[in-house]
Formats: C-alpha cells, structure tokens, sequence
C-alpha cells in the first residue's frame, strides 16, 4: 500500500507550455507603394470644380408627410406579459428606486 500520486493530483503542479503556431493572416491588403501619393490640395480643387457653389438659402422641400405604419407583429400585450416566466419577467421597483432615478442619480 504505497503511496501513489495520480496525474490528476500531479497535473495543477506541473507547469504547461504552449508554442504560439504562426498562421496565416486572413486580409490582405494590395501593395501600393508604386502608387503616387495624392496631393490635398490638388484633390480639393478637384472637388470644388464638380460641384455647384452653395447657396445660402436652403431649398424648400415641399413633401407631404408619410402616416406613421405599425411595425408588423404583435405588440406586448398584459396577456403576453402574464405568460411569461417568471425568471424573465420585470421586477416591481421599489419607492426608493423611482426617487432615484426622478432625481437623476445619487445626490
């Protein structure tokens, strides 16, 4: 009846080491450097030739208004709220919460 340590037992004092694999990157990006590099002012010149010089007077928008449509499905009714579970349900909150969140935070 000797004593006989397990690997189990033995496993939490030895100390593991993990190599670090080297992967392959997922994204590759395009080589540019050959590319010239765009010149700022040059390419807000270019911008401010394409488009139109800006009024001070926005344009009116003369467009009827869209009545509002209900998103389909079925709203939260007392019905389907009384159905749930209770680990899902809203707690009731106390007095002392209600004061705290009216008074925006501690005071």
């Amino acid at each position: 009846m000797g004593s006989k340590v397990s690997s189990k037992m033995a496993a939490p004092s030895a100390r593991i080491i993990q190599v670090v694999r080297p992967h392959a990157p997922l994204i590759k990006f395009p080589n540019r450097e050959g590319l010239p590099r765009p010149n700022v002012a040059e390419a807000l010149k270019s911008l401010a030739v394409n488009f139109p010089p800006h009024n001070s007077v926005p344009p009116q928008i003369t467009k009827t208004p869209v009545p509002l449509t209900p998103i389909p499905g079925s709203p939260d009714t007392l019905a389907s709220v009384q159905v749930l579970p209770a680990r899902y349900r809203r707690r009731p909150m106390t007095v002392e919460e209600m004061d705290f969140i009216q008074r925006g935070g501690p005071e």
